[in-house]
């Protein structure tokens, strides 16, 4: 019987930290929103090109990237409105 493992390779578990910590950078985010949400896609289509994430896994950070640049916007309009 072959066991399969279900935990996330060393690769793909740091792959994914550095990620997150890029995601996690709210300095960068909030300097230029754009552009860090298209490191964050750029970064998570190439994992998944180089095959370190799945398609599952793919979505799952395009989903988070696209978390962070709504909550950036709407930081920095509750700025703007001086909120």
């Amino acid at each position: 019987m072959v066991e399969k493992n279900i935990e996330a390779s060393p690769d793909k578990a740091t792959a994914l930290a550095q990620w997150q910590l890029l995601l996690q950078n709210d300095a960068a985010l909030l300097a230029a929103p754009g552009a860090h949400h298209k490191a964050l896609l750029r970064q998570a289509h190439a994992l998944h090109q180089e095959q370190v994430i799945d398609c599952d896994d793919l979505s799952d950070l395009l989903e988070q990237a696209d978390g962070a640049l709504a909550y950036a916007v709407e930081a920095l309009l509750d700025r703007q409105s001086g909120e």
